[in-house]
């Protein structure tokens, strides 16, 4: 679970930060069509978010770089009151007025992978 606070993300949730989590895309069943659109990320690789088509909520977003990874957005879960972010990345774009936790790590970008 993190919080995003990259340029895209801001402007994809109209807020100063998009929150999630990441799974495995191939543990994810999808029903139904969501309607989609893709950018170029801070990173420069192609991101693309699914949102549903009846109300424009944000489901889940996917990116290129790391194409077996998505997603999903905190307005999808059920009680998201349980949600509990475990980093903040792309701080480096961040708000100045926004708070960060010091009981998670922070990232300037994406944390390296491996």
């Amino acid at each position: 679970m993190l919080n995003c606070h990259c340029r895209d993300c801001q402007r994809s949730s109209g807020a100063p930060f998009a929150s999630g989590f990441i799974v495995l895309a191939s543990d994810v069943e999808i029903t139904g069509t969501p309607k989609t659109y893709s950018v170029r990320a801070g990173s420069g690789s192609l991101a693309t978010r699914s949102f549903c088509s009846d109300c424009g909520a944000p489901l889940f977003t996917r990116g290129e770089a790391a194409s077996e990874f998505m997603s999903i957005r905190f307005p999808t879960l059920d009680n998201p009151s349980e949600f509990q972010p475990m980093l903040d990345i792309w701080t480096s774009s961040a708000q100045p007025w926004v708070c960060f936790s010091q009981e998670i790590p922070h990232y300037p970008q994406s944390p390296k992978r491996g």
